[in-house]
């Protein structure tokens, strides 16, 4: 019901912030497609990564502008007289939720969208018109580039590209912290996410040339027999692998990812999730921190190497878990029942709607879908947020009433 109440206070805003998102994006996305086709390829490649960039760049503006437009609906912020301008919160938080977007792969979703509606887009100039006249004049066949333009980037441009951008996220990142920028933090976002897209295929093309090499260390060689062997000697070992291995990606969407959407929340709404000595108060895990904290800083620096992954992707969904649980056992259950059926129901819905309104044409459906497609993503983003912030709402105002830090 808190959820419903804070999409109703703030439903203008709310369709607002994703109106314009999608407005922006699609045009992005057009220019993307359009940009990575046709002479100096190369440079129209590093043209596409920097606007795939900025796609991913404005689905975290949006994501913020969506949380940031249920605080004044929201009774912890009212009690608390809470009021921070939308920049000053974007430029706090963006580092974070760069790291958070990354760690849990939130960018694939625009990176999926920009790979369909290029193939849809040039389906006709990049794919048959080449394949049909070099049959037609004989001549050895161009390689189509439709849905290759995140693929065909050189390796050696790819890499200078990740050292520029690697050297922008090193001169951003000090800019934060030492604080009093206020473009610093956006900027530093925007490097995290260029020098992924930039050393992507630098990375995959070393990651080849060293397959073989790696394929023949005696670490991978044993593991890789001491899985054979346990396939082979212990029963129902391949069964079992076979159904974790089919029902952990429903696990992951179902029980962790509804918190990596918390955790960006809470940073919105003005928390932190990033200490790994608060998601772990209390464990001996928390000993280790606090001794390693107190060690070399040779040692700590070796330590944030190895273990950087496991807390960039965990350390904010367990935080958002010890929030939740500020609630209740019965507000976790809520968050994750909530956040999977409105996925759920949003598919068969839009199944339903489509069949509906069913036509015997072809590919008339494709403009029948934009639209139905647009309010069932205006539902679903307006809906999942109101959600989020009530879940943090009610376990927030909890934790204030009995005197404790919500985020503490």
């Amino acid at each position: 019901m808190h959820a419903l109440r804070l999409a109703g206070q703030c439903a203008l805003p709310l369709i607002l912030w994703f109106s314009a998102g999608e407005l922006i994006r699609w045009a992005l996305f057009y220019l993307a497609t359009e940009i990575s086709h046709g002479d100096f390829r190369q440079a129209r490649l590093v043209a596409t990564v920097v606007l795939l960039t900025l796609i991913v760049m404005l689905s975290m503006v949006i994501t913020a502008g969506t949380f940031h437009a249920l605080r004044g609906a929201m009774w912890e912020t009212k009690a608390r007289g809470e009021d921070e301008k939308f920049w000053s919160v974007l430029n706090r938080v963006a580092p974070t939720y760069a790291v958070i977007y990354l760690a849990w792969s939130l960018h694939v979703t625009d990176v999926v969208a920009f790979d369909n509606m290029d193939r849809l887009h040039n389906i006709d100039d990049n794919f048959y018109n080449p394949i049909l006249q070099n049959v037609a004049n004989g001549n050895e066949l161009e390689q189509s580039t439709m849905g290759r333009g995140l693929m065909d980037l050189d390796w050696r441009v790819s890499l200078i590209a990740s050292v520029v951008t690697f050297g922008l996220r090193l001169l951003f990142g000090k800019m934060v912290e030492k604080g009093g920028n206020k473009y610093a933090g956006v900027a530093a976002a925007f490097a995290e996410f260029a020098f992924m897209f930039c050393g992507l295929n630098a990375v995959l093309t070393l990651a080849k040339l060293r397959g073989g090499w790696t394929d023949h260390r005696v670490v991978v060689s044993n593991a890789k027999g001491a899985m054979e062997h346990a396939k082979e000697t212990i029963p129902g070992w391949d069964a079992l692998t076979s159904f974790v291995a089919d029902i952990w990606p429903y696990v992951v969407d179902a029980l962790f990812l509804p918190f990596a959407w918390l955790a960006l929340a809470i940073l919105t709404f003005g928390g932190s999730v990033d200490d790994a000595r608060r998601a772990f108060r209390g464990s001996r895990i928390d000993t280790g921190l606090e001794r390693l904290e107190g060690s070399h800083q040779l040692t700590q620096k070796s330590a944030n190497r190895v273990i950087g992954g496991f807390q960039d992707r965990w350390v904010p969904v367990l935080n958002a878990l010890r929030v939740t649980s500020r609630g209740g056992l019965a507000l976790f259950g809520m968050v994750c029942v909530l956040y999977v059926g409105l996925r759920v129901g949003a598919d068969y819905a839009e199944r339903g709607v489509m069949t509906l309104m069913g036509s015997e044409t072809p590919y008339l459906w494709l403009v029948k879908w934009y639209p139905v497609s647009f309010f069932k993503g205006l539902l679903l983003a307006s809906l999942s947020a109101c959600v989020l912030a009530a879940a943090y709402d009610i376990a927030a105002t909890r934790a204030r009433l009995r005197g404790e830090e919500v985020t503490g």
